[in-house]
């Protein structure tokens, strides 16, 4: 469903989406897979630099088996990679922008990331992402991972467009 106009206000917001990202088109975009691809949906608005991801949680989801046994929680660090890869796709729609085949994006810094409250299996996680600042290559964003109106975590965070 990509570029499909999409009334979708995220909760708490003030803008709209205007584009509509599913997870075939998402995997147009972005290198990852399973199990490391960690959005389902992303909504995002161009102009605003803002997006949406949305990462609806499942017990069948690899690193529940260890993360932890009798308590499954989603490892922190997964969902800042899930902010991440909601903030690229969203840059990628602001800027216009997509991957050649000789390239990839890599993580360049993560700042000031907070741990708010855990995320289970069953949680619907949705990853609000803007776009701080935008410097030839390197892509910085602020995110908020909520459950609901829970804030589970929230970062500062870098990306780089390299040649592979």
């Amino acid at each position: 469903m990509t570029s499909e106009k999409a009334s979708w206000r995220a909760p708490g917001e003030a803008w709209v989406a205007d584009t509509l990202l599913d997870t075939e088109a998402i995997m147009r975009k972005l290198q990852h897979r399973y199990p490391m691809l960690l959005i389902d949906r992303l909504y995002a608005n161009k102009s605003e630099r803002r997006g949406v991801g949305v990462k609806n949680v499942t017990i069948n989801e690899p690193f529940f088996q260890g993360h932890f046994p009798g308590n499954p929680i989603m490892p922190g660090m997964l969902v800042v990679e899930a902010l991440a890869q909601s903030a690229i796709l969203t840059a990628m729609i602001a800027l216009d922008k997509g991957l050649e085949k000789d390239q990839a994006v890599y993580f360049a810094s993560i700042d000031k990331a907070r741990f708010r409250s855990p995320v289970f299996p069953g949680d619907s996680l949705t990853l609000h992402v803007h776009l701080v600042k935008h410097m030839r290559n390197l892509w910085k964003f602020h995110g908020r991972a909520m459950v609901g109106e829970r804030l589970a975590a929230e970062a500062y965070c870098a990306a780089a467009l390299v040649g592979v």
